[in-house]
């Protein structure tokens, strides 16, 4: 019979036992979603917890949405006491303030049980291309509070044992546009949780459930080790670094995120305390968002073999400011934050540490998620929302030059092939090259972005902007040029061009082109003269 306490080996088992599970949810979900977004861009992260909803696993997704994740349950459990689940369970969940991001990435969470007690968590979080609101895609540039952003879910349990409840599910979906296609994707996450529940019941039963519980301890507290040993082999001291939205800030200037970092010993304290106060528009964050450019730029700077999970960051502390653009009041909107914010944040922590341990980063990249979405009825009749984020280039590194179009720090989501864009929505692709030359010159030069033309071919679509890097280009490291800021060309088809804002909302009408133009990365290092 197994014992309770894993050996080294069998805790090895366990360990990727567990990723596994979080990696199939994500399959799960691309493979039965409905909507584009989930099944073709990937928008979407799995994650399993323990009891107390500490972070045990993650698939390889998205890591804004996993660093959020690691607080999603535990904050669930604040509001749901464990007493009140029971088998067959699946709340849902897209509260911001509940350990969470924005309203369009809902959250649905399974209490996995096993030899009659509760044993962990399988979450799903997935980014519905519709939440309601005030625009179709849920993105409202012009918005000055929350409530215009979408349907807000309280934890609410959707899923029982006895299945689905269906008036539950009839209160969301008559207040999102495209019900029937967010009824598919909130399936496809009951589906993703469903698979999650019976692989950790059937490992329970494979090792013992307290073999499995007692290995999640083991995980997390080798991960904390890990943690501190990497912490302690970077500089020791103070530094600091700031990075900027591009025009969000009062009277069209751009907005300040700054951090202070004491790096002592083997713990690290992240202080942004100094960052601009929250913003009038859907720019500001949660503090849960800015824990996870933390986690992710620590993990990427000082330990990326480190499995995350709950021990890996206990050696972090992580200051926010009541009433700052990384802890607005609650009424603030925030859905452009999750993706736009964020990355400034990963950009700060960059900056600061430039000066010391160059060798471990990259000069500025396509830090935004590059945002087009179109919305409008489908080819079949049926509503239709494209949401496309665009990759560009990659900063360079001291040893090479960078990647063109690509996802940089915290994005990891597919584009949308052509064939599908032109299958389901009244658009065509007319081009996509890579935009020559946008990467910032130096020793060795960024990477380059890309060009894209959307021909639309409906009488009309609703189209939204949010995308940064327009204002404040891609920086540059160590003497190298900064990249080539994006770019947005709407093209009416009575000739009329005008350059777009990076968040904006308007209508498109048959024959009009938007091309967008994605940013470079920054160089690194001085040419050479002559060079």
């Amino acid at each position: 019979m197994t014992t309770a306490m894993p050996d080294p080996f069998q805790l090895e088992v366990l360990r990727h036992a567990l990723t596994a599970i979080a990696e199939e949810m994500s399959f799960v979900v691309m493979r039965s979603a409905r909507s584009p977004l989930l099944r073709e861009a990937g928008d979407l992260s799995s994650a399993l917890t323990d009891a107390r909803g500490q972070l045990v696993a993650q698939g390889r997704d998205i890591p804004v949405h996993l660093g959020v994740m690691s607080f999603t349950v535990g904050a669930f459990l604040e509001r749901v006491p464990a007493e009140r689940l029971r088998p067959g369970d699946v709340w849902f969940t897209n509260l911001p303030e509940l350990g969470g991001n924005h309203l369009p990435d809902v959250k649905a969470i399974r209490p996995v049980f096993a030899e009659g007690r509760l044993v962990g968590f399988a979450v799903s979080l997935a980014h519905w291309a519709d939440i309601g609101g005030g625009w179709p895609g849920s993105y409202l540039a012009g918005a000055t509070e929350s409530f215009q952003e979408g349907l807000r879910i309280p934890p609410l349990r959707v899923v029982t044992a006895d299945g689905l409840d269906r008036e539950k599910l009839a209160v969301i979906l008559n207040n999102v546009r495209g019900p029937a296609e967010r009824e598919g994707d909130l399936l496809a996450q009951v589906a993703a949780t469903r698979t999650a529940e019976q692989r950790l019941q059937a490992l329970c039963a494979a090792e013992g459930a307290a073999t499995v519980e007692a290995a999640m301890d083991a995980l997390h507290d080798r991960s904390e080790a890990a943690m501190r040993a990497a912490i302690a082999s970077l500089p020791q001291g103070v530094f600091e670094g700031e990075d900027f939205l591009d025009d969000d800030g009062p009277g069209g200037a751009p907005a300040a995120v700054r951090v202070r970092i004491t790096v002592e010993d083997d713990r690290a304290t992240f202080d942004f305390s100094a960052t601009d106060d929250a913003l009038s528009g859907p720019l500001n964050t949660t503090p849960y968002v800015t824990a996870a450019a933390v986690y992710y730029a620590m993990k990427a700077i000082a330990g990326p073999d480190i499995q995350p999970n709950g021990g890996c960051y206990r050696p972090l502390t992580i200051t926010t400011r009541p009433g700052s653009l990384l802890q607005p009041p609650a009424e603030k909107p925030l859905v452009g934050g999750n993706h736009e914010t964020s990355q400034r944040a990963v950009d700060a922590i960059f900056r600061a540490f430039e000066k010391t341990i160059p060798e471990r980063l990259a000069a500025g990249g396509s830090t935004t998620a590059g945002l087009l979405i179109f919305g409008g009825a489908g080819r079949d009749g049926a509503w239709k929302t494209l949401y496309e984020p665009h990759g560009g280039g990659e900063g360079a590194r001291f040893d090479r030059g960078g990647s063109a179009t690509t996802r940089v720090h915290l994005t990891n989501t597919n584009n949308t092939p052509a064939e599908v864009i032109e299958a389901e929505f009244p658009i065509r692709i007319g081009y996509q090259v890579l935009r020559r030359g946008s990467g910032g010159a130096g020793r060795f030069p960024g990477g380059d972005g890309i060009v894209r033309e959307y021909l639309v071919l409906a009488e009309s679509l609703s189209l939204t902007t949010m995308f940064e890097r327009r204002v404040v280009p891609p920086y540059g490291m160590a003497g190298g040029q900064p990249g080539a800021p994006f770019k947005c060309i709407l093209k009416r088809r009575d000739g009329n061009e005008e350059e777009l804002r990076g968040k904006a909302n308007l209508m498109v009408s048959r024959g009009d082109r938007v091309v967008l133009h994605t940013s470079g990365g920054g160089g690194y290092g001085a040419k050479a003269r002559g060079g």
